[in-house]
Parts: structure tokens; C-alpha cells; sequence
């Protein structure tokens, strides 16, 4: 082919700004093809504003059969990802997802199924990987710069969102309309970035959510949580979108010293001598090793949303590596279900989670929810 012709699913805010971007040929291999929207209002600015060059469909469906695309960006409500996903893979299209992959993994993994089945390239908009600060910080970790990762916190407040934001649209801040809060909508990047950084899945999680404190609201937006790893290492992970002023702060802890990402900065404290030596032959009672700080060089920012779509398109044309693969983004949804599984049972979590409990969980706070409705299924 000699462009990939692409589609994209649902002109929101997102979807939106894909087709910008595509419009204008900032993606080399690549044109936009078609768009589909269930708002009739929408489809019509599509046309008014690029006319003949982009087709337009009522529905996914539509479009997915039409022979007007080879691939589709999804840019729809949380729930409806897998279903479409699998959809557009039963019909030969490759297929890039927005954050987050979906709401519960038993359907994120029917999609990944699908998506190995139908050997079509399957991306994910992970465009926080991009981001030279985690890039660096990945490298740092997995070259043994910093040693065996001991402790990882992470406190990530600044999501600050006021009653007004919740008011603004019936579906925000319901489990029948979103499926969660602050770790479904504004945390997938940081879940993803907390194991993609440091090569590490939680093995067990114990976690407290707090469900509309300091606001009317049905889902969680504020999480304490603490994770148990393989190699004994412990993480902290804290999120709210009530606090102003916020923080984001990273903090990995390894045996050769402590990386601290904040302020768009990336400081390394770094032993002179692993922890773990020093302190199997030191003989000095209040001694320390020796510790130089280093504020590290990261490279300029990358293109965020572009530089995926243009991962994935690669991955289409020349069979590269994809960055952010989709089958990866059940890894964050993972912990972050374990997170709410948690707090719903008052118990700790093993990972893998028991998918089936977790729906049954969360088909009870729909069900309970005045905002309940089908939607979950």
C-alpha cells in the first residue's frame, strides 16, 4: 500500500485532534480515510471541514466493513474499546487503541486474544512512553544503573477537578458511564509508566479507595495503595483529584542509590558503592556510602500522540517494534482493578486478579449506582 488509510472512531476532544494531525501529513505513511461518529452533528463539521477527502459513518461498524480503511484508531468510551477493537480485527484492520485498554480485563484479554489471532498490528496510545524523563528512567533501571529496585513511590495529586467538571457531562464520574474514576480516567499513563519504567509487576496489592470524598460523585478519587514484588521490593502509589495544590512525584529506590522524577526533572542520588557491599563490609556504626547527586540529562520532548501514531504506522509498514503494543495495556488495568478489587473485599489482591469477581463487583456498584444501566455488559 502506499499509504496506510486510516480511520478514526469517535470526533470527541481526542479523536479530534488525531485527525488534525493526520489531516495535515504530520504522519508520514499515513492519511485520514474516514471518520465515524454516532452524532450526526459531528459527522456534518467533519464534512464542512474536510469535505470530499474524508469519508464519514454513522457507525463503527459501518466503516469497519465499508473497504474505505486498512487501520482504526479508537477514540470511544472506555467500555466500548475491546468490542470495537475485536470487531475491527474480525474485519483484517490493525487496529491503535486510546488509553485506557478497557475497564475490566476479562474483556481487555478477549481483545489481545483477538488481536494475536488476527496477526494485525495492535498499538495502544501510551504516548507517556515517549516522554524522554520515563524513557531515561526506563534505561537507567534496566541497564543496572541504579541497581535491584528496592522501593518505588509515586504520589500523583495534581488532577485537581472541581464539582463543575463532574456536573459537566451525566456519564463522568459513574461506574455505568466510565467505569471507575481517578485510576481509569486520569491514572492509565502512570499505572503503565510505575511497571513499563521499572520492569516490575506487583505480585500482591493491598489498597484503600476513597469513593465522591470531598465531592458528589459515585467512583474513586482518592487512592492510597501498597504493592508487594517478586523480589521484595515495595511500592506506594497515591492519587487524588481533590488536592490543590497538587504533587507528582516519582521515587524509585534501588541498591546503588534513588531517582527522583519531579518539576520535569530527573535527579539520580547514586552510590559510589552498591548498598548492599558497602554495608557487608562497612564496620563503622553511623557510617554511609558515599553518595553523588547528578541532575541527569534527558533529551527534548517527544511528539506524545503523534509519535505513537507514528510507531504504530511503522509497525504497519516496515514491521518495527511497537512502543506502547496494545496487548500491554492490560498491565496497568490490571493494578488498577486489583487497586478497587481491594478496597471492594477489604483484603489484599494477588495478580493476577480473579477477573471473574472483580465483573461480579463491579456489576454490583453499577447496579446500585441511580446511574446504573446496561453499559457495564
Amino acid at each position: 500500500m502506499s499509504k496506510v488509510r486510516i480511520g478514526i472512531v469517535g470526533l470527541g476532544n481526542m479523536g479530534t485532534g488525531h485527525a488534525q494531525y493526520l489531516i495535515e501529513g504530520q504522519v508520514a505513511d499515513a492519511e485520514l480515510a474516514a471518520v465515524s461518529d454516532i452524532s450526526p452533528e459531528r459527522l456534518k463539521l467533519a464534512q464542512e471541514h474536510w469535505g470530499d477527502r474524508v469519508r464519514t459513518f454513522g457507525t463503527p461498524e459501518e466503516m469497519f466493513r465499508s473497504g474505505a480503511v486498512d487501520g482504526v484508531l479508537l477514540c470511544t468510551p472506555h467500555y466500548d474499546h475491546p468490542k470495537q477493537a475485536i470487531d475491527a480485527f474480525a474485519c483484517g484492520l490493525h487496529v491503535l487503541v486510546e488509553k485506557p485498554a478497557g475497564v475490566y480485563t476479562r474483556q481487555v484479554r478477549e481483545m489481545n486474544e483477538a488481536a494475536k489471532a488476527s496477526g494485525k498490528v495492535f498499538g495502544i496510545m501510551y504516548n507517556q512512553r515517549t516522554n524522554p524523563l520515563y524513557a531515561k528512567l526506563r534505561e537507567l533501571i534496566s541497564s543496572g544503573e541504579i541497581g535491584e529496585v528496592r522501593r518505588t513511590n509515586w504520589i500523583i495529586t495534581n488532577w485537581y477537578r472541581s464539582q463543575a467538571y463532574y456536573n459537566s457531562g451525566g456519564w463522568r464520574a459513574t461506574w455505568a458511564g466510565e467505569g471507575g474514576g481517578v485510576l481509569i480516567n486520569q491514572d492509565p499513563h502512570q499505572l503503565d509508566l510505575w511497571q513499563w519504567t521499572t520492569g516490575l509487576m506487583p505480585k500482591r496489592i493491598r489498597a484503600f479507595c476513597a469513593f465522591g470524598k470531598h465531592r458528589d460523585i459515585e467512583v474513586e478519587n482518592d487512592v492510597t495503595a501498597y504493592a508487594e514484588y517478586e523480589n521484595g521490593a515495595t511500592g506506594v502509589f497515591v492519587t487524588s483529584t481533590h488536592e490543590c495544590p497538587g504533587t507528582n512525584r516519582f521515587e524509585i529506590s534501588g541498591d546503588r542509590g534513588k531517582i527522583v522524577i519531579e518539576d520535569d526533572k530527573l535527579t539520580f542520588w547514586r552510590l559510589r558503592q552498591l548498598e548492599s557491599e558497602f554495608n557487608r563490609v562497612n564496620t563503622s556504626a553511623f557510617a554511609q556510602p558515599e553518595v553523588w547527586k547528578s541532575e541527569i540529562p534527558v533529551g527534548a520532548g517527544g511528539a506524545q500522540h503523534k509519535e505513537i501514531t507514528r510507531d504504530w504506522i511503522s509497525a504497519i509498514v516496515r514491521g518495527t517494534p511497537l512502543l506502547a503494543p496494545g496487548e500491554e495495556g492490560i498491565r496497568g488495568l490490571s493494578i488498577s482493578n486489583a487497586m478497587l478489587l481491594s478496597t471492594w473485599t477489604d483484603n489484599w489482591v494477588d495478580l493476577p486478579i480473579d477477573e471473574n469477581l472483580f465483573y461480579d463487583k463491579l456489576q454490583e456498584q453499577i447496579a446500585r449506582s441511580p446511574n446504573g444501566n446496561s453499559k457495564g455488559e
